[in-house]
């Protein structure tokens, strides 16, 4: 059984006032507190690229991790903000900056909000032919492609990047999982003329349907009730997004942590910066994460305590 270990982290180094931007644009103080939930936005400094941070966070899980490196075998990036050009992919430039060896199957996957949940089911699958360890990278720094007057973007989005070791070893074991997919939504989050737009009710209306649903089917399918739930790690839309599914859900609102006002949404690494922060705990035993955005696309997945010896 594939197990999840070591979560690295890295946060963009600049920031952005939240407040002062939203004074520059108009936007009702009220209106970032109640709905967006942010204040500081992360934001990469000049000249640092996407594979910067999401190295960043590799050497982060690396230095935490009691493994050794040698034994990592695949190095998955899910971006959809890719390095440079994006030619070479991004887990290429990822696998020479953190010195990993030649015998990592390292390349990318082009996926948004749900992308940690997918990610961790493709290395997982990878895992189960190649051996050894993988890592699964979160890095989208959306700064890059906002435009700073877009009312329903400026104020949203932070840049931060993950770093998940996997392997035979983790207290944490993979659970069952859900995936879904609605393209004929998809110009709800696009990007256009080398920025991004995202129809921002459109998206509450999916997320506050779509993803309640398929947990509460995930649930019933395993036999379990929303009480059997020790943590909520929901991806981190908006602050009203999040509040909005767990309500919806039953969910005990001291359950769902709400991390908006430290990173704003971080795209594919909301989730695992949650799960950082929490999967120490002695008093959990069973996490559902759930992803969802660009695509439209959603996807959750249940962590559970490992019974067996690691």
């Amino acid at each position: 059984m594939i197990h999840l270990g070591t979560i690295g982290t890295a946060i963009a180094p600049d920031s952005m006032d939240v407040r002062a931007a939203a004074e520059r644009l108009g936007v009702d103080p009220v209106f970032v507190d109640d709905k967006l939930g942010t204040r500081n936005l992360p934001r990469l400094a000049s000249g640092m690229g996407t594979a910067d941070l999401a190295s960043a966070a590799v050497r982060d899980a690396l230095s935490r991790w009691a493994g050794d490196p040698r034994q990592i075998r695949v190095l998955v990036v899910c971006t959809q903000s890719p390095h440079g050009e994006g030619l070479p992919h991004t887990a290429a430039i990822v696998q020479q900056q953190t010195g990993l060896g030649l015998d990592v199957a390292a390349f990318d996957i082009s996926l948004g909000c749900s992308g940690y949940v997918y990610g961790l089911a493709v290395v997982e699958g990878m895992l189960r032919s190649t051996g050894g360890h993988g890592v699964l990278v979160t890095a989208d720094p959306y700064s890059r492609m906002i435009d700073p007057d877009d009312r329903d973007t400026a104020l949203l989005f932070g840049d931060a990047a993950t770093a998940t070791i996997l392997g035979s070893d983790g207290e944490w074991c993979l659970g069952a999982r859900r995936f879904a997919t609605d393209g004929a939504g998809a110009s709800a989050l696009e990007r256009r003329g080398g920025r991004f737009r995202m129809a921002g009710r459109q998206v509450f209306n999916f997320a506050a349907t779509r993803v309640p649903e398929q947990v509460i089917s995930l649930l019933r399918e395993e036999g379990l009730g929303v009480g059997d739930i020790d943590l909520w790690a929901l991806h981190q839309g908006s602050k009203f997004i999040v509040e909005t599914i767990a309500q919806r859900l039953g969910a005990p609102a001291d359950r769902v942590p709400v991390l908006l006002d430290r990173t704003g949404n971080t795209v594919s690494s909301s989730i695992p910066l949650i799960l950082r922060e929490h999967l120490d705990r002695a008093d959990l035993q069973r996490i559902l994460i759930s992803g969802f955005g660009v695509g439209l696309s959603w996807a959750s997945m249940l962590l559970e305590r490992c019974q067996e010896p690691a």
